[in-house]
C-alpha cells in the first residue's frame, strides 16, 4: 500500500509539473525587445490584421464596435460559452496595468498575469508566431484607446473543460512558434504573407480542421472546417478547392479589399468583419496574403 501511495504521489507531482503555466523569463523578453521604441502605426496595422475589434469591441445592438475594447462578446462552442475579455487600457478591468512581460506571456504563452492558463479560444497558438516587437507595438496602440470599466463575466464550460490545469499539457503538445508552411527562402512577399496569415491574422483558427484535442491540424492547413458558430462550414482556402483554386492572387487581394469575389458575389457571414479589417491594411499586405494563399500546398 505504501508503494502504491508513493507511486500515485509521483504521478500527481509529474502531472502538476507537466501542466503548470510557463511564461517567459524576464531576460528572454528584454533580449527580444532591447532598444525597441513602439511604433503606433504598426500597432494599428496589427490591430486591424488581427481583427481585435471584431471580438473585443464594445457590444452595441448585439455586435462589437471599433471604438472601445470593452469585451463581452459571447462565443458558443461544443464545450460551452466563452466571453471575450475587456482589453481596453483600464487599469483594473482591462489590460492597462499589464507590463510588457505580462502582455507577451498572455499573447504567446497563454498565461495570465495571475499565473493561470488562458483557454486556446484566445488564439495565442497563432500569436506565438509573432515578433515580440510587433506585440509591443500592438500593446502601445491598445493603450492609446479609450478605457472602459466594463466587467465581463467568466466562461461557462462543461466538465472537464472547466478545469484549466489540463491546458498545460495541451500547450506542451500543440503550442509551437515555428511557421506552419515552408515558403521560398528569401521571398519577402511570401514571408510577409505567411507572417500575416499564420500569426496576427490567425486565419488557421477558423479555416483549419482540428483534431480530437481541438488543436489545429497542420497536415490540413487552411483546408476548411466546421463553422464555430454552429452552421455550415468555413471554406477550404487552399488552391486545391475548385472554386477558390480558380481565383488569381489579384482576385484574392481585391476580395480582401472590396468584399466582392470574381463571380460578383459579396462577402457574408463572419467573414464580413474579417474583410472589413483586411480592407484597412496596406495594399502590399493584402497582396502578400494572396501570394501566400496561392503558394499553399492544396488540401483536397
Amino acid at each position: 500500500m505504501k508503494r502504491w501511495l508513493f507511486f500515485l504521489a509521483l504521478l500527481a507531482l509529474a502531472g502538476w509539473w507537466l501542466t503548470r503555466p510557463v511564461g517567459f523569463a524576464p531576460g528572454d523578453v528584454s533580449e527580444r525587445t532591447a532598444g525597441h521604441v513602439p511604433d503606433l502605426a504598426n500597432g494599428e496595422r496589427l490591430f486591424n490584421a488581427g481583427g481585435c475589434a471584431s471580438c473585443h469591441g464594445r457590444i452595441e445592438d448585439g455586435k462589437p464596435q471599433r471604438d472601445i475594447m470593452a469585451g463581452g462578446l459571447e462565443m458558443t462552442s461544443p464545450v460551452g460559452t466563452f466571453r471575450a475579455p475587456n482589453i481596453s487600457p483600464h487599469p483594473d478591468q482591462g489590460i492597462g496595468g499589464w507590463t510588457a512581460l505580462e502582455f507577451l506571456d498572455a499573447m504567446q504563452r497563454g498565461v495570465s498575469p495571475q499565473g493561470r492558463h488562458y483557454y486556446p479560444a484566445f488564439p495565442y497558438a497563432s500569436y506565438a508566431r509573432m515578433e515580440a516587437t510587433d506585440l509591443l507595438d500592438l500593446k502601445a496602440y491598445l493603450d492609446g484607446l479609450p478605457a472602459s470599466d466594463h466587467v465581463v463575466g467568466g466562461h461557462e464550460l462543461s466538465f472537464p473543460y472547466s478545469l484549466r490545469r489540463g491546458i498545460g499539457l495541451w500547450k506542451r503538445l500543440y503550442l509551437d512558434a515555428d511557421p506552419v508552411i515552408e515558403v521560398a527562402s528569401g521571398d519577402a512577399v511570401l514571408e510577409r504573407g505567411r507572417y500575416l496569415v499564420e500569426g496576427p491574422g490567425h486565419c488557421g483558427e477558423c479555416h483549419t480542421p482540428r483534431n480530437f484535442a481541438q488543436a489545429m491540424d497542420p497536415g490540413r492547413w487552411l483546408g476548411g472546417a466546421p463553422n464555430p458558430e454552429g452552421e455550415g462550414r468555413v471554406p477550404n482556402i487552399t488552391p486545391g478547392r475548385a472554386s477558390f483554386g480558380d481565383w488569381s492572387a489579384d482576385d484574392i487581394a481585391y476580395y480582401l479589399e472590396s468584399g466582392v469575389d470574381p463571380d460578383f458575389d459579396v462577402v457574408g457571414g463572419s467573414m464580413v468583419a474579417v474583410q472589413e479589417n483586411m480592407a484597412r491594411l496596406d495594399a502590399a499586405d493584402r497582396e502578400a496574403i494572396a501570394a501566400y494563399l496561392k503558394a499553399l500546398p492544396p488540401v483536397e
